[in-house]
């Protein structure tokens, strides 16, 4: 640990106690400890930190108490949602304490007046979703991991999904925050309003912060009309560069936003199919290299049934094989599922695959100059770079497949290198390393060297006002 921390000693472990009960404490015993060192980078990494000890607090009061206890004796705290992180966010670099918020998962309040819920930070968005629908409501920040990742955790990394190009990522769907402060006291942030000019907007500044700079324990989502329907199509196109030209038509010349427009290449979607025993249409067709899974909603059936058919029309006349339009749900229920559930397909080919949380963003406009660059580098080091993405919104995620002639213990770094290229192109061509992951520990290092020493300066700036002995969450970012 580093020398500027304290330890947690045996008193300090009996007052953590105290604070969250027996049931909700770990502590001395590092077989219950490890699952807390780690999140989902580390089953690609291996990247593990063990925390000196685990506590699972119930309610704000004991999140501010032991956050005064912390500031205390100086030992670092690291935020921990469900685990689900792609950058590292949630590992606990420097030990100390692990604060888990997974019992703080009440839906408190969903107010259809205000078109507004209340949520403690461990709700698992897919919860809150089905909740609110039964109210005839709907909560547009819907990430791909919808079904275990954890309202909080979308809070702190601002997450996205495939709903973004028409309903924008978490930061467009929160309006209130309640927060503790790296010295426990708490702020409440927001409100149950929408618009405000009323002092900077420290709540802004919270949402895709990664726990760095306070601990959400409460938020209060943004909620909108659930009313209408919707309906899935796959579109096969020769190429990617034809399946954006075709994306861009719909939008701009077709004046239709659609819902989502997924991206798979052949061999994501074709092993994905097989791995679920799927059958997906159009995925043997030789001459199909790209797909798109386009969601369209409308008002009344009359309206989606104008929509999906003059979606069709546009993407036949610019280049796409054919049209599928998912009738029923079952359809719809397994498009999605080959999407969303992919990489379980690329192991069938029983190969070594560096599943990297690789999920750059570049302008759309720069799409098809990033496939190239991806092209580029699968012909530089003779390997295969399955590609899926948000693609409506340039937000891209790749794996890498390892070269048979790479030996096992060179790959690692070997694909390390090949992440850090792919995503310096990615910023070359005007984008960012991250759209919804995060930089957490992975993509520090990038990040320090893509941004200005002025930017730097001001976020350590704002990082040093709000935890001044840099206790929560260190080691992320650029701390």
């Amino acid at each position: 640990m580093d020398a500027t921390y304290g330890k947690v000693t045996e008193d300090i472990a009996l007052a953590l106690k105290d604070i969250v009960g027996e049931k909700n404490f770990l502590f001395r015993d590092e077989e219950k400890l490890k699952p807390f060192g780690m999140d989902t980078l580390s089953l690609l990494t291996g990247e593990l930190h063990i925390p000196d000890v685990v506590v699972k607090p119930g309610e704000t009061s004991e999140v501010s108490k032991i956050m005064k206890l912390a500031g205390k004796y100086k030992i670092p705290v690291t935020p921990r949602g469900a685990g689900t992180g792609l950058a590292g966010s949630a590992i606990p670099v420097y030990g100390g304490i692990v604060l888990s918020l997974e019992r703080m998962n009440r839906i408190l309040e969903i107010n259809p007046v205000d078109r507004v819920a209340e949520v403690e930070p461990g709700v698992i968005t897919n919860e809150l979703c089905k909740k609110v629908l039964e109210q005839g409501l709907m909560y547009a920040g819907y990430p791909m991991s919808t079904e275990s990742s954890f309202i909080g955790g979308n809070v702190a990394t601002n997450a996205g999904g495939g709903k973004v190009i028409k309903y924008g990522n978490t930061r467009k769907h929160i309006l209130g925050l309640e927060v503790v402060l790296p010295n426990g006291e708490i702020l409440e942030l927001g409100g149950r309003f929408r618009k405000s000019t009323w002092g900077y907007d420290l709540m802004q500044l919270m949402i895709g912060s990664e726990g760095t700079l306070g601990i959400v324990t409460r938020v209060t989502v943004n909620l909108i009309s659930g009313g209408g329907s919707s309906i899935d199509l796959i579109v096969p196109f020769p190429d990617a560069h034809t399946a954006v030209q075709a994306v861009s038509k719909v939008i701009v010349d077709g004046n239709i936003l659609p819902v989502a427009v997924e991206f798979m290449d052949r061999l994501s979607l074709t092993q994905s199919a097989k791995y679920h025993d799927i059958k997906v249409p159009f995925a043997d067709r030789e001459d199909a290299g790209a797909y798109l899974i386009i969601q369209l909603h409308g008002s009344t059936p009359e309206e989606l049934e104008q929509t999906y058919e003059k979606t069709g029309e546009i993407c036949l006349e610019n280049g796409a094989l054919d049209v599928f339009v998912a009738e029923n749900r079952r359809d719809s229920e397994n498009i999605w599922k080959v999407r969303e559930e992919y990489s379980q397909g690329l192991g069938l080919l029983g190969k070594r695959i560096y599943s990297n949380p690789g999920d750059f963003v570049v302008p759309f406009s720069k799409v098809p100059a990033m496939i190239d660059e991806l092209k580029r580098l699968e012909t530089k080091y003779n390997m295969l770079i399955p590609t899926v993405g948000h693609i409506a919104d340039g937000n891209l995620h790749t794996m890498f497949i390892k070269p048979d002639e790479v030996p096992d213990e060179s790959w690692l770094d070997l694909a390390k290198g090949i992440y850090n290229e792919m995503t310096d192109a990615a910023i070359q061509l005007g984008g960012v390393g991250s759209g919804e992951h995060g930089i957490g520990v992975l993509k520090k290092p990038l990040f320090l060297k893509t941004k200005s020493p002025m930017e730097i300066e001001l976020m350590r700036g704002i990082k040093k006002t709000f935890d001044p002995d840099n206790i929560l969450n260190p080691g992320k970012i650029f701390s």
